[in-house]
């Protein structure tokens, strides 16, 4: 690296801090930037997505409800305002937290390959789909496993009944909800749900167009299929009358699926070891394959901690420069390695162990990028693989902590905004199928962990996260929707929280640079755009300013209450719920 550069870097090293992302910037038109404080509560908190759903999960806690009957509530609150994000056409994963036990357990709700596929699905003709081409219709939906992955977690950790938690989502369904500036947006942006006209009988006007902001929503369709699960459980989805119009949908849809009621019928949830890590004097907990986000985020930290970033300057260059360094690292690994667990040739334990991440951070110049990074080899017997995978953003994410310090960090998602863009009673149906690799072998023929196959899940960013203190006490509940960039921004909250110790708030309004092993992405705000300046002045890094809407929702101990947050870029809501 040419003298001056390095002098360069040393100069602006502690220089021209960055502050935090300025409120005019709009980092996503359909939300904006709004100061959101955080609020403290000496006895729990609930963050989620949406001002409805926090609100019905804090009545579950007041009742007596458990973090999981909570998370539970908000979830399906979430499926009728947030259609777009997540829904019982969907999946998810959930960390739950059991404070009498100090055990922290890992939900799979992931969405599962039909029996009939094969790993040519998205390569009809012998060529790689477009990514619209390959989510819109049937052929991308996968077996929906978000409501028996929450059934599951209730039938261990809940404490109300199971009706009582569907209720708040009924009336919210048959009452309505107004549209918000954020809803109204994507509908307008979006070229394919109008085309579904049971979605566009619900959400545009007579004329075609999205409806307006404000507008009141009432989903009737929804109501009876949540009424009919508060029932007889969420078997209604996979066996029946509603099973069977899944089925149809999909098979009679443009571009249709292979789903089959079989499929529905023998789908099951996977309880998981949770995958965790020390980090600095903390002990970090994420979710296992076939979601990357735990292993990621981990490896990213585990990275990182051959640093001291508590001596440094939060928002210096430097700082970022070696949090984009770090995930390059991270996420070549991710890319190589990760997919359904039961076709990885490495155990995620061997791409978070310390020394290998030792022998990772070792390649970080302390002044220069290394531009892209290759696939580490934790075994050298093996080989990593290349993959295409257009994991895009749009999910749902859920940060619970009740009375008894149990605690609960969901992400669920359809994956694409609006998903497949089929809607069946009510519901839209995911595309989690094209989180595949649409291609499935190298030129050689060697196979992708991440191809598809029939009953496997595809790989996920998604990343709730738990963080302990040196004690064993909970300290932290973290996760994020935003596709991929899930594990800059769940890891970005956790060293903001660990190492500088800034209050949730705080870490949440910073603007976010980080890197996917692309060029380094940089929340294109005045804040932002400063720091992509001295990054490729100082580092030589290739700097991207993009829209960055994270969507965290943090909880943080502060003594022996909670301090909890929402990110100011959506339209989320922390509440505290007193004693």
């Amino acid at each position: 690296m040419p003298v001056m550069r390095f002098a360069m870097a040393l100069v602006l090293l502690l220089l021209a801090p960055l502050a935090l992302a300025d409120a005019r910037a709009r980092p996503e038109g359909a939300s904006g930037f709004a100061a959101k404080p955080a609020v403290r509560s000496e006895a729990a908190m609930v963050v989620t997505a949406n001002p409805h759903a926090t609100r019905i999960a804090a009545h579950v806690l007041r009742d007596g409800g458990t973090a999981a009957d909570a998370a539970i509530a908000a979830a399906f609150a979430l499926n009728v305002v947030e259609p777009q994000s997540s829904g019982i056409g969907g999946g998810g994963f959930l960390l739950h937290y059991d404070a009498a036990s100090s055990h922290v357990i890992a939900w799979d709700g992931r969405e599962s390959a039909p029996a009939a596929v094969d790993e040519n699905l998205f390569r009809p003709e012998g060529q790689s789909m477009a990514f619209f081409d390959a989510v819109v219709g049937g052929r991308s939906v996968g077996v929906p496993g978000l409501a028996r992955m929450l059934e599951a977690v209730h039938g261990e950790h809940g404490r109300l009944s199971w009706a009582r938690l569907l209720q708040p989502a009924i009336d919210l369904a048959e009452g309505g909800f107004d549209v918000s500036p954020r809803l109204h947006a994507l509908l307008a942006r979006d070229r394919f749900l109008a085309d579904d006209a049971a979605a566009r009988a619900l959400y545009y006007d007579a004329a075609g167009r999205p409806l307006g902001v404000g507008t009141r929503v009432r989903n009737a369709a929804l109501a009876r299929v949540f009424r009919a699960i508060a029932r007889d459980g969420a078997d209604v989805l996979h066996h029946g009358p509603i099973a069977h119009d899944i089925v149809a949908a999909v098979r009679a849809a443009p571009n249709p699926g292979l789903l089959s009621e079989s499929d529905l019928a023998t789908y099951r949830p996977v309880r998981r070891e949770a995958l965790c890590a020390p980090y600095r004097v903390m002990r970090v907990c994420g979710m296992p394959p076939p979601s990357a986000g735990g292993g990621a985020v981990l490896a990213l930290l585990g990275v990182l901690e051959r640093f001291d970033l508590a001596a440094l300057d939060a928002d210096s260059a430097f700082v970022a420069h070696l949090f984009a360094e770090a995930g390059r690292l991270a996420f070549a690994d991710r890319d190589a390695w990760y997919g359904d667990p039961q076709a990885m040739p490495l155990s995620a334990a061997a791409l978070i162990d310390p020394g290998y991440l030792a022998r990772r951070a070792a390649l970080i110049s302390l002044s220069d990028t290394m531009g892209r990074a290759r696939p580490g080899r934790p075994d050298t017997t093996k080989l990593p693989r290349a993959a295409v995978s257009p994991e895009r953003a749009a999910t749902s994410h859920v940060s619970i902590v009740d009375a008894e310090s149990n605690a609960v960090s969901l992400t669920a998602s359809i994956e694409n905004a609006f998903g497949s863009r089929r809607m069946v009673h009510g519901f839209l149906l995911n595309n989690q199928l094209t989180d595949f690799s649409f291609e499935p072998r190298q030129a050689d023929g060697t196979p992708h962990p991440n191809r598809v196959a029939p009953g496997r899940r595809p790989r996920s960013s998604m990343a709730p996260t738990l963080v302990f203190d040196g004690a064993g006490r909970l300290f932290a509940v973290s996760g994020a929707p935003g596709g991929s960039r899930i594990i800059n921004y769940v890891a970005a909250s956790i060293v903001a929280v660990v190492d500088w110790a800034l209050a949730p708030d705080v870490t949440l309004a910073r603007a976010h640079a980080g890197s996917r092993n692309g060029p380094t992405e940089v929340e294109d705000t005045p804040a932002g755009r400063r720091l992509a300046r001295r990054l490729e002045a100082a580092f030589g890094h290739e700097v991207t300013l993009a829209d960055m809407t994270s969507g965290l929702a943090l909880i943080v101990r502060d003594g022996d209450g909670w301090v909890g947050a929402a990110d100011p870029r959506r339209e989320g809501v922390a509440e505290a719920v007193s004693p």
